[in-house]
């Protein structure tokens, strides 16, 4: 499995995870084998969100082959983006689990919920991903 993190420059299993997945300064990608094995670690730039919005991560991850990406919040358009684009959206708390190595670990000891739509941020301001 290929999963995504958004990242702090300049990335890996040390990087500090990044508060808000549209804005990262990239993305920490690490494959997983079928035993939780971390086979490979790599970073990818993210795009410009202006651009295209938080649409813009979207087709970032779904091209570098990610089928999972792990956040501590997100907005309902980009929630629709990844489900249709067949990435698995992974809820992590930021207060909890600070680097890219400390996500890693929530989900490969199953410790991670799957974020579902009534958990998006709602556009008030006050939501930090």
């Amino acid at each position: 499995m290929r999963i995504a993190i958004p990242t702090d420059s300049p990335g890996g299993l040390q990087a500090q995870r990044s508060d808000h997945f549209g804005h990262c300064d990239i993305f920490t990608l690490v494959d997983i084998d079928e035993k939780q094995i971390i086979k490979d670690v790599t970073t990818i730039k993210n795009g410009d969100h202006e651009a295209g919005g938080c649409m813009v991560p979207v087709k970032i991850l779904q091209d570098a082959g990610a089928e999972a990406i792990i956040v501590g919040g997100m907005g309902a358009r980009p929630m629709r983006g990844f489900a249709d684009a067949g990435i698995t959206v992974y809820f992590a708390d930021r207060n909890r689990l600070q680097t890219v190595q400390d996500v890693v670990n929530g989900l490969t000891t199953d410790s991670l919920p799957v974020m579902h739509a009534d958990q998006v941020c709602k556009g008030s301001g006050n939501c930090h991903h």
